[in-house]
């Protein structure tokens, strides 16, 4: 059996790095099994649907390593829903419901008065053909709910009906449908809510594993019994933990809340949010993997923890830091070009340990090649004045640093930071920074002389 898993956004806003856990889980997991990733968006929202999310979520997936082996859109697949739709109509297991949202909801608070769990009655499975035809004819249109096989024949005496299933990250799991309203599967507009395409792409789709957030358990039940009244045999489900703040804020697409966008803005590396994404709320430490092959290494859904996934968002700038840090000069070269750095592997060598995202090496080309604000005490004006006398002659070199600080010494009996400091501050405006052995051959003799006063 080929595995295959898809991934399932509405293109209703911008993803964010909750919504990339479940991506990068299932694209993981196709990637170990040698699986097919499909794409597939949830665009039966005619409202809120925008093809520019849709556009943006590719993007997104596309940064992160993800590149899907099919695209679908379930607006293409209207037909294939309402024919299963029919099928469940003609075998009385859709059923048409007229109350309206206020008149449910008065009902559920009775029944939570009375001490009742508030699942819908039936109410629709008793209405006549005229109280059907006096309902349209008020302008009511019907919603249409599923009907639970939670009964022996009278659906208006329920039993204690398990659904079990053996769920890749949480264990053995157990519904009872009898607990459980008929779910809605058509609003009273024509429109589908998710269940119903969903399952009916999974099917004609050949998907055998589903790995969505724990938010869906409950949900599980219910699709397994759609599954079945459409002679389908369920897929394999797989329920991760949900990513919360560190405060367990959960994330909203509606809020905008860290989305990938705007820490790819914000010039993060994909395998920074990647790594915290997928390792947070599992038995594996949190660090900072180089690509998507060393973090399938580590994934495995049995890992992952039933306990909230909490994380602090400031983790990704360590993250960041550290792939950063060992990052060679071949993997950043076309972009240090595009911010108009000379990508050498001197320079890259000297600074990337100081740089915490690619860009800030931005500044240190200014300090290179560019007017430096230099910072010089009127204590150490004197020293500085002197050591532009005494720079050693010839080309600026690795020894120079050493051979011209040795000389200062030897001739101020300045020592250790009151050494060091004046000068670090003069050339680069800055108290800490790379290594000045290194830094000073890349500054260049010209610029260091332009840089003290004489």
């Amino acid at each position: 059996m080929k595995v295959t898993v898809r991934f399932a956004p509405s293109p209703t806003g911008h993803i964010h790095i909750g919504n990339s856990r479940t991506a990068l889980f299932n694209w993981l997991f196709a990637m170990k099994h040698g699986g097919e990733f499909i794409l597939r968006f949830d665009d039966t929202d005619r409202e809120r649907s925008k093809a520019e999310f849709a556009e943006a979520i590719e993007a997104d997936l596309t940064w992160l390593g993800i590149t899907p082996n099919r695209v679908e859109r379930q607006s293409d697949r209207v037909s294939a829903y309402d024919a299963a739709a029919e099928k469940l109509k003609a075998e009385g297991l859709l059923y048409a419901c007229y109350e309206t949202p206020d008149e449910l909801e008065r009902r559920r608070s009775r029944a939570r008065a009375l001490g009742r769990p508030p699942v819908y009655d039936r109410a629709g499975l008793k209405l006549s053909d005229d109280e059907k035809a006096a309902f349209e004819a008020e302008g009511r249109k019907p919603h249409w709910r599923f009907l639970l096989p939670n009964h022996d024949g009278d659906p208006f005496v329920t039993r204690r009906t398990e659904v079990t299933w053996s769920d890749l990250c949480r264990g053995e799991q157990s519904v009872d449908l009898s607990s459980l309203s008929d779910p809605v599967l058509i609003r009273a507009d024509g429109s589908y809510l998710y269940t119903l395409p969903s399952i009916v792409d999974d099917i004609d789709m050949g998907v055998t594993h589903v790995i969505r957030g724990e938010d869906h358990v409950a949900n599980t039940g219910v699709q397994f019994a759609i599954f079945e009244a459409l002679g389908a045999k369920g897929p394999v489900f797989a329920h991760h933990n949900l990513l919360t703040t560190r405060d367990g804020e959960g994330l909203s697409k509606r809020k905008g809340a860290l989305s990938i966008g705007s820490l790819r803005d914000a010039g993060l590396e994909p395998m920074a949010v990647a790594s915290l994404a997928v390792l947070t709320g599992t038995s594996h430490s949190v660090e900072a993997l180089p690509n998507l092959e060393a973090l399938s290494e580590k994934f495995d859904l049995s890992t992952v923890s039933r306990s909230s996934a909490k994380f602090d968002p400031a983790e990704l700038d360590g993250l960041n830091a550290r792939l950063v840090h060992d990052m060679p000069l071949e993997a950043v070269s076309d972009r240090l070009c595009r911010m108009g750095i000379r990508p050498t592997e001197e320079f890259w060598m000297t600074v990337r340990e100081n740089c915490n995202k690619v860009a800030d090496a931005c500044h240190y080309w200014q300090i290179v090649c560019g007017n430096v604000d230099g910072k010089i005490d009127e204590a150490d004006l004197e020293f500085i004045t002197r050591a532009r006398e005494i720079l050693p002659q010839g080309e600026v070199n690795g020894d120079t640093w050493g051979e011209w600080t040795a000389a200062l010494k030897s001739e101020t009996g300045r020592k250790g930071k009151s050494l060091f400091m004046p000068l670090r501050k003069a050339l680069t405006g800055m108290e800490h920074g790379p290594d000045m052995k290194a830094l000073l051959p890349l500054i260049g003799r010209q610029n260091i002389l332009d840089r003290l006063p004489g």
